[in-house]
C-alpha cells in the first residue's frame, strides 16, 4: 500500500505534457502555469549536440505553437519558484516531434536567475509548428509560467555571466554606475537600474533614469547613478533600457558584477578622483532629484541622473570630473529639478567651475 501511495503522488505530482506526444498548445498571449517537479527526459526525443553546452536534459516539458501571422513573437518566462536559484531554461526548435534528425534549434536560453524574463524569436513563419521543451536549468525544480505574446514582458533574457567573473572590487559600499543609451534607442523612456546579491533568487530595481534630451534633441553622452550596499557580498547589476513608445522591447544595456568585501566598509568617504560635491543641503528629505550636467558653451548634455536625496548619503551630489577635464571642458551648468514630498517641484540652474587638472608627473 505505501508503494502504490508513492507511486500515485509521483503520478500526481507531474505534469501532463511531459513526453512530447503530449505537448500542450499554447495559444497566443495565453498565460499557462506549470512545473517541472516529477518530469523525465525521453532520450530518443532529444540531442544535446545540439544545444551544446546550452543544456543538460533533467525534468523537461513540452510545449508547441503555431503562429497565424508571421513575424517577430516573445516567450514570456515569470512567476519563476525554485528549489535553487537557478531558474529554467528553454529551448525553441522546428522539426518533426521526437526526430533530432529533423530538428532545427532556434533559441537555447538558460537563465540562471528567478526574474521574470523574455525570449525573442524574430521571423517566426505562419502556419510553422514551434516546440518548446523547458527544463529546470543544472537540475533545479521549478514552479514558472510560460507566455507566447507580441508584447514582452520581464527583463530582456542575456547570458548568465560566470560567477563572479570580472567583479569590480570594491572596499567602499557606495557603487558608481555610468552606460549611454545608443541612438537607436533614443526613443526609450528611461533606464532601470536593478540588483541582484548572489544568493538571492530575484533582482531589485535600485534606480529609475529618465532618458534626457540635450539641446539639440539627441540623447546625453553618459547617465549615471550611485546605489549604497546593504552587507558584504557580490551584486550583479543589470541596465535596462525600458520599453519605448514606438514598441521597442527592453534593452540590456549592462551587466556587472560587483564585490564588497571589507569588514569596515568605507562610507561616504569621498572618491580618490577629481570631482564637485553639489549644493544638496537646501532640499528637503526624501525629495526626488533630477540632474542633469551640461556643457554651457555647446549645450551638449553630460551627466542625466535621478535619485532620492537623503541627507546623510554625501555621495549623491559626487560628480566625477576627470571625463569632462580630460576634453577640455572648464565650467559645467547643472540643472536640478526638485519634487519635493509636498508641494509643487522647482528647478535650480546652477554655473559651476571644474577644479584644476591634477598635476601630471
Amino acid at each position: 500500500m505505501l508503494l502504490l501511495a508513492a507511486l500515485v503522488s509521483k503520478s500526481a505530482a507531474q505534469v501532463l505534457n511531459d513526453n512530447i506526444e503530449d505537448r500542450r498548445v499554447l495559444h497566443l498571449e495565453e498565460i499557462v502555469s506549470s512545473n517541472t517537479t516529477g518530469c523525465t527526459v525521453q532520450r530518443a526525443c532529444v540531442d544535446e549536440r545540439l544545444t551544446g553546452k546550452c543544456i543538460e536534459y533533467h525534468n523537461d516539458q513540452w510545449f508547441e505553437f503555431t503562429p497565424k501571422v508571421s513575424g517577430r513573437y516573445f516567450i514570456n518566462i515569470g512567476g519563476q519558484r525554485c528549489r535553487d536559484v537557478r531558474g529554467v531554461q528553454l529551448v525553441v526548435l522546428t522539426g518533426q516531434p521526437c526526430q533530432p534528425a529533423t530538428y532545427r534549434v532556434l533559441s537555447c536560453t538558460s537563465l540562471g536567475t528567478q526574474d521574470d524574463v523574455f525570449v525573442t524569436l524574430d521571423s517566426l513563419r505562419a502556419g510553422q509548428p514551434y516546440l518548446l521543451d523547458v527544463d529546470g536549468y543544472l537540475k533545479d525544480f521549478c514552479q514558472f509560467s510560460l507566455q507566447v505574446s507580441r508584447q514582452a514582458t520581464g527583463l530582456p533574457v542575456a547570458p548568465p555571466l560566470p560567477s563572479l567573473a570580472g567583479a569590480l572590487p570594491g572596499t567602499n559600499r557606495v557603487i558608481h554606475l555610468e552606460w549611454a543609451v545608443p541612438d537607436s534607442l533614443a526613443a526609450t523612456p528611461r533606464c532601470r537600474v536593478l540588483r541582484r546579491e548572489l544568493r538571492e533568487f530575484r533582482s531589485t530595481e535600485q534606480a529609475r533614469v529618465p532618458v534626457a534630451r540635450n539641446t539639440y534633441g539627441g540623447a546625453p553622452a553618459t547617465y549615471a547613478v550611485a546605489d549604497t550596499l546593504p552587507r558584504p557580498g557580490y551584486y550583479l547589476y543589470q541596465i535596462v533600457a525600458d520599453t519605448g513608445p514606438d514598441g521597442q522591447p527592453p534593452v540590456l544595456l549592462r551587466q556587472q558584477w560587483v564585490s564588497f568585501s571589507q569588514l569596515n566598509p568605507l562610507l561616504n568617504l569621498p572618491p580618490q578622483v577629481p570631482h564637485l560635491v553639489l549644493p544638496l543641503s537646501k532640499y528637503p528629505r526624501n525629495s526626488k532629484l533630477s540632474v542633469v550636467v551640461s556643457n554651457p558653451a555647446s549645450g551638449r548634455v553630460l551627466l542625466a541622473q535621478q535619485f532620492t536625496y537623503q541627507p546623510g548619503e554625501a555621495h549623491q551630489g559626487w560628480l566625477p570630473t576627470s571625463k569632462w577635464q580630460d576634453a577640455g571642458i572648464e565650467k559645467i551648468a547643472v540643472e536640478i529639478t526638485c519634487h519635493p514630498p509636498r508641494g509643487d517641484f522647482f528647478t535650480d540652474q546652477l554655473l559651476l567651475s571644474l577644479p584644476a587638472p591634477a598635476a601630471r608627473p
